[in-house]
């Protein structure tokens, strides 16, 4: 099984780099010819992705995707240094999202096969 990291820096919303990310993990899980497990990591402006019931003006919806990509079994994790420099880090998180470092990143890091940044 490949392990394909992908690592996020972009905010959820005013970019459509984690909508394409996001599609991009919902498309790999769903390859039946070659099995991949997907890990994604969210650094910089992405982390605010983990924040729920976000209303968004775009035609899409960043905790729906981060929901399925979840269920998908694909491991999600955000920067915990990020959170703090922006004030975030006492509020809820979308379930399943783990709060991680940056050596929980490098771990990955070293262990991917591929790995895609946007």
């Amino acid at each position: 099984m490949q392990h394909i990291l992908i690592i996020v820096n972009d905010a959820p919303y005013g970019s459509e780099k984690l909508f394409n990310a996001l599609r991009l993990a919902i498309q790999l899980n769903e390859q039946d010819y070659s099995p991949v497990k997907v890990s994604l990591f969210l650094l910089s402006d992405a982390v605010s992705a983990v924040l729920p019931k976000q209303k968004p003006v775009e035609g899409y919806n960043i905790q729906q995707m981060l929901e399925i990509v979840i269920a998908q079994k694909a491991q999600v994790k955000f920067c915990g240094s990020c959170m703090h420099a922006r004030g975030l880090t006492d509020l809820k998180v979308i379930e399943g999202c783990e709060m991680a470092t940056m050596d929980d990143l490098a771990q990955w890091v070293l262990v991917a096969d591929k790995t895609i940044t946007f």
